[in-house]
C-alpha cells in the first residue's frame, strides 16, 4: 500500500462490473482552494507545463454492489487535484502493466509534466475525462502514454490518499511481443522484475506498496 492510503474496495471486477452515473452540478471548492488552484496552476506555466485548468471527475459516492462497483461521479475543477491536503475526492486512473512474463512496466516522468515530475511510476495514469467511465480511462491511459492496446484488462481497487485524492487502480497484461512507445511525459522506461525484491533502487515505497497490493487478492 501507498503510505497513508486508504482502502475503500477492494475485488478484481471485470471493466464491464463499474457501473458510473455522473451528475451535471460541478463541484464548488471554496475561495481559499480555488485561490490556491490558481496559485499552483502559475507554478506549473512558470516551468513550462501546460495549465490543465478544465474539468475532470470527483467521485461523490461509491458502492460495492453484488456484480460490482458503482461510483457517483461529478465535473470538478482539474487543478484542485494540486492541492497538497485539499483535492477534493478528485479520480485519477491508474493502469498498472504487466508484460506476458509477469514483468511490471515503469516509466520516468518528465520534467515538465504537473505530477511526479522526474520520479519513476508504474504503468499509466490520469484524469477521468467527464463523462467517461473510469475503467475506459484505464485503457484510454494506456494507449496514449505507451501506445499499445491490453490482452486482459481488470480494476483492482479504489483508494483515497492523504490529500483527499482517490485513485482507481486497474492492472494491463500484454501480449507476448508487444513493443511499447513512451509518449513525451516519459523520459526513460523500464521493465522491472516479476519479483518485487528484485527491483531496482528507483522502486521507491510507494511503488513497491502498490504492486504488494496488486499481488495479494485478498487485501
Amino acid at each position: 500500500m501507498p503510505p497513508s492510503a486508504e482502502i475503500l474496495a477492494r475485488r478484481p471486477w471485470s471493466p464491464a462490473d463499474i457501473e458510473t452515473a455522473w451528475r451535471t452540478e460541478p463541484f464548488q471548492p471554496d475561495a481559499a482552494a480555488s485561490a490556491e488552484a490558481d496559485r499552483l496552476l502559475d507554478r506549473l506555466r512558470e516551468r513550462g507545463s501546460p495549465s490543465y485548468d478544465g474539468f475532470a471527475a470527483r467521485m461523490v459516492s461509491f458502492e460495492v454492489t453484488p456484480t460490482g462497483l458503482r461510483l457517483v461521479l461529478q465535473p470538478i475543477r482539474w487543478a484542485l487535484r494540486l492541492l497538497a491536503d485539499g483535492a477534493g475526492d478528485s479520480v485519477s486512473a491508474l493502469c498498472v502493466v504487466r508484460g506476458a512474463d509477469g514483468s511490471w512496466l515503469a516509466g520516468r516522468r518528465a520534467g515538465w509534466v504537473a505530477s511526479w515530475a522526474g520520479r519513476w511510476a508504474l504503468g499509466a495514469g490520469g484524469s477521468v475525462e467527464v463523462d467517461e467511465n473510469p475503467a475506459d480511462t484505464l485503457a484510454r491511459e494506456l494507449e496514449e502514454e505507451w501506445g499499445v492496446r491490453p490482452e486482459r484488462l481488470r480494476v483492482e481497487a479504489l483508494l483515497r490518499l492523504d490529500n483527499g485524492m482517490v485513485m482507481f487502480v486497474g492492472q494491463a497484461w500484454l501480449p507476448a511481443g508487444a513493443a511499447v512507445r513512451p509518449d513525451d511525459e516519459h523520459d526513460s522506461f523500464a521493465w522491472w522484475p516479476p519479483a518485487v525484491e528484485q527491483w531496482p533502487s528507483e522502486a521507491d515505497s510507494p511503488l513497491r506498496g502498490i504492486a504488494a497490493l496488486l499481488d495479494d487478492p485478498v487485501s
